[in-house]
């Protein structure tokens, strides 16, 4: 709470000094925001990107820059005085012994966003001062320029600022000079037509949670496991409906189904209940032993005309199923669109 309080005074104190090209926990801006930075770079001809990593960045905050900068417009020694003590809180460890923090801030405060975003200030004011475009997001950032050679040149730069000035760790690993299709910010990346797509290891983390959720095995209500699964899948929509992957979307929505159609019959694990359920379905009486009776596996099953016959798009959508095609399309045309 106290925490809290200090965000809600110091953030317009600092807010409206912060760079135009800095989006991460700000009032009125979003990742879409910056993402559209991107894009937007593309059609300037800006193919180019310096893809940039700060290894551990909440742990490695020097505490004497971030005091220092905070002196330049806090003035009361109180404040500054209870703002260190929680950065040299300490965390306490599974074991419950104490380890100190002599550098870093903690992460998930409330105050913990406004104090990384002065701590990256400087690298956005001198970023602007060269005349850069680029978007940044808290630690993760991207630099878009027009050539290969221009993004080694400011790749090196901007690892020497960070480590030389700002004393932050940039992972060479994963920091790269490349071109833009081939980086990915914020789980998006560019396509060949120069349009925002999802990455392909953001899809491959939103199957595997959709798997989760609808795990055959997890011996939960079919209810509940589709509110579970309607909550996820409907939030990552959200977040990825800038990315134009209409095709992709149609298989997406398809597959989510049909991992429900399995959990349904899964549960319906006796034939009896299965002729009970398909029955009340309105499956034919005469083809329901086709289906109760068949020795393929869930997965194959979850595609059988029968079951599909009786679990139809409809009537897994009126049990709460998130139709991922009709929510793309009310979220790129508005929710008159038609379906």
């Amino acid at each position: 709470m106290i925490q809290q309080a200090i965000a809600q005074v110091l953030g317009p104190l600092f807010e409206v000094g912060f760079s135009e090209h800095s989006y991460g926990f700000r009032p009125g801006r979003s990742a879409h925001m910056a993402v559209t930075e991107m894009e937007a770079g593309w059609k300037e001809g800006r193919r180019h990107a310096v893809d940039c990593d700060l290894k551990s960045f909440f742990d490695t905050v020097d505490h004497e820059l971030l005091m220092s900068a905070l002196r330049e417009k806090v003035r009361c020694p109180r404040v500054l005085g209870l703002i260190r003590r929680y950065l040299m809180a300490g965390v306490v460890l599974p074991d419950g012994t104490r380890e100190a923090t002599p550098c870093g801030v903690p992460q998930g405060g409330p105050l913990s966003p406004l104090l990384a975003n002065i701590v990256l200030d400087p690298l956005d004011k001198e970023l602007e001062a060269r005349g850069h475009k680029f978007a940044r997001y808290a630690d993760d950032f991207i630099v878009l320029v027009k050539s290969a050679e221009a993004a080694k040149r400011v790749m090196a730069s901007v690892i020497r600022y960070c480590e030389g000035r700002l004393k932050l760790v940039v992972n060479r690993a994963k920091s790269r000079a490349a071109l833009l299709k081939t980086c990915v910010f914020l789980g998006y990346q560019m396509d060949r037509r120069g349009k925002l797509v999802w990455s392909e290891k953001a899809l491959h983390r939103f199957k595997e949670r959709v798997r989760e959720i609808t795990r055959r095995n997890r011996g939960h209500r079919v209810q509940n496991v589709i509110g579970e699964l309607r909550s996820y899948v409907l939030g990552w929509i959200n977040y990825y409906k800038l990315s134009a992957t209409y095709t992709v979307v149609l298989e997406l929505s398809e597959w989510v189904r049909r991992r429900v159609r399995l959990y349904y019959w899964k549960q319906w694990k006796q034939p009896r209940t299965r002729r009970r359920k398909l029955l009340a379905l309105g499956v034919f009486p005469e083809k329901v032993h086709m289906a109760t009776r068949s020795r393929k596996g869930y997965w194959r099953m979850s595609r059988n005309s029968i079951v599909h016959h009786a679990l139809t798009n409809r009537w897994l959508q009126e049990q709460g199923v998130p139709d991922m095609r009709a929510t793309w399309i009310a979220l790129h045309y508005g929710p008159k669109a038609r379906v």
